[in-house]
């Protein structure tokens, strides 16, 4: 993609603000067009502006982060950045392309930057694939061609936007498609979806404790209220 990529940063802590700012400004492949203290403003800026990347905190006044993607008519990329990391998930089910914590290092907006920039390229003029599925194996498009994998090795499915994440037991695939074209494939006793993001192998479970699952691979994954009863009978717990 040759053509820059236009921004904005909304955050009202003016160091927060001013340091990501001045991040953007390093990106050769970012056009700074805005920033904004006060959100409603940059939402009224984000209806009268086309702009490929939205870079904002999510506790601000008057209107959240969240709040504020959900209103607009025509999402771009976004970028979360926030003291809080139990935003996250709410934030990819809404499109959100990365989540960086506070106090932000530059290598890690970096690469968010980047990954936004790869969203966008990957997005533009190209259809959702969804993936292809037969009873025991599903074949993805991941780097350019087909890949298959055996519903057998996979652990867990994360949805990240507009993409999944599947990760197996050796390895991990990212692929542009739908949560629910999973769902209806990956289903109980082998499979559940335990929140909005997530859909997990049962067997990969290793422990619960309260409202959170550790899979066997380490991974950390918070359960709904409304799944924990149907989780517990697929354990036998």
């Amino acid at each position: 993609m040759s053509k820059k990529l236009y921004c904005i940063v909304i955050d009202d802590e003016p160091i927060g603000r001013e340091l990501i700012v001045n991040f953007v400004n390093t990106v050769p492949f970012l056009d700074l067009k805005a920033s904004f203290e006060d959100p409603v403003e940059a939402l009224a800026f984000l209806h009268s502006h086309d702009i490929d990347i939205v870079i904002t905190d999510i506790n601000m006044p008057n209107i959240s982060g969240i709040d504020l993607i959900r209103s607009l008519p025509k999402q771009p990329a976004i970028i979360f950045i926030t003291a809080h990391r139990d935003f996250a998930l709410d934030g990819f089910e809404n499109g959100v392309v990365d989540f960086l914590v506070k106090p932000v290092a530059y290598d890690r907006f970096f690469k968010a930057v980047t990954r936004a920039k790869e969203k966008i390229s990957m997005s533009s003029g190209k259809e959702k694939k969804e993936p292809q599925i037969v009873p025991d194996r599903i074949f993805i498009k991941a780097n350019s061609k087909l890949v298959k994998i055996l519903l057998e090795d996979i652990l867990y499915v994360e949805a990240l936007g507009d993409y999944l994440k599947i990760v197996t037991n050796n390895e991990s695939y990212t692929t542009l498609a739908t949560l629910k074209s999973m769902e209806s494939n990956l289903l109980p006793p082998n499979f559940l979806r335990v929140q909005r993001s997530f859909i997990v192998k049962v067997t990969s479970i290793k422990s619960v404790s309260g409202n959170v699952i550790e899979l066997n691979n380490g991974k950390a994954i918070t359960i709904a209220s409304n799944k924990k009863e149907e989780l517990f009978n697929l354990l036998g717990i």
